[in-house]
């Protein structure tokens, strides 16, 4: 992580080189080159940061909690609800960044909360398919009706349109000033629910022997990935597959334990986001990609080798 991050400030698609950006970390450096690292890219890079924490603790949690290795916030409605909500605020002339992190907050608490009653009503809440389904039809639903509100404001629809491609670039720090405190509470209640999910994951009945209420586990993890979920959202747009790919490479060195993958989840999402965004700098340079798109080319490929698997993998 400490590579990566310092990688995301030496590299970009402007024309500040490696070794100017490195005499800045070191005290010298041109003027132009400061205000590169320090105004843009350190912004960019804390911001990645958090964004990326966020999406690999709500992604590994969503996973535990269904026991379902292809829940994610991008393929289960969350990212789409939250989404929609700050597209909905835009439309509307939201101005203030604290409001858009609660909008996006109530978005993505909305679309987890719909997807998972959609699918818990017939007691199917465990099959991957389903659930994988039933947020597919969500977040295509919740797409939809975005696109509807672009049709009404031109001005909105540039605005909702850049969003929506997903994007840590200019973002200023007074919007994770907003959403920090959310992401506070968020952290404390995955300490809370990580005991009682690990033993969920013995069954509920052993879970229940054990002292623990599923019901009220379950509620917290929705909320907790609401707030984490709209956190990000609001941050950096909605950014697909982090939360499937993340969970995926920690379990592949904590195990089944829940508790373990979620302290490998809090270096490896940073990771993964920043990785992302120095690659959509550098692979079109002087132009860059959307965020958005390069996780997108990163985490299907990750989806289609769990589908195919011969089993899913073990949570």
């Amino acid at each position: 992580m400490f590579l990566i991050t310092i990688a995301s400030l030496l590299y970009g698609a402007g024309p500040v080189s490696p070794d100017e950006a490195l005499a800045v970390l070191l005290g010298g450096g041109s003027e132009e080159a400061r205000f590169v690292v320090t105004e843009l890219r350190l912004p960019r890079t804390i911001i990645g940061l958090i964004t990326g924490l966020a999406l690999g603790l709500a992604g590994a949690l969503l996973q535990a909690m269904t026991r379902n290795p292809l829940a994610e916030p991008g393929l289960l409605g969350v990212s789409a609800g939250s989404g929609f909500a700050v597209a909905l605020a835009i439309l509307f002339g939201a101005s203030t960044a604290t409001l858009t992190s609660l909008v996006a907050q109530v978005g993505a608490l909305g679309g987890c909360a719909m997807v998972i009653a959609a699918t818990r009503v017939q007691g199917l809440g465990n099959d991957p398919v389903r659930l994988v389904l039933a947020g597919a039809t969500m977040t295509g639903l919740l797409l939809a009706l975005t696109s509807m509100l672009m049709l009404m404001d031109q001005r909105a629809a540039d605005e909702i349109r850049f969003w929506l491609t997903g994007s840590i670039a200019g973002k200023p720090l007074a919007l994770l000033q907003a959403t920090l405190p959310s992401i506070a509470v968020a952290l404390l209640l995955v300490v809370i629910v990580a005991r009682p999910l690990a033993a969920m994951g013995l069954g509920e009945k052993a879970a229940v022997g054990l002292g623990h209420h599923p019901g009220r586990v379950r509620l917290m993890v929705t909320v907790t990935v609401a707030l984490l979920v709209g956190s990000a959202t609001a941050l950096a747009g909605p950014l697909i597959f982090v939360g499937l790919v993340v969970p995926f490479i920690a379990r592949a060195f904590a195990g089944p334990d829940i508790r373990r993958t979620l302290w490998l989840c809090v270096p490896l999402g940073p990771c993964v986001v920043l990785a992302a965004d120095v690659v959509s700098r550098l692979i079109a340079a002087p132009a860059e990609l959307p965020l958005g798109v390069v996780t997108a080319l990163i985490g299907a490929p990750v989806l289609l080798a769990i589908v195919r698997a011969g089993r899913m993998p073990s949570l």
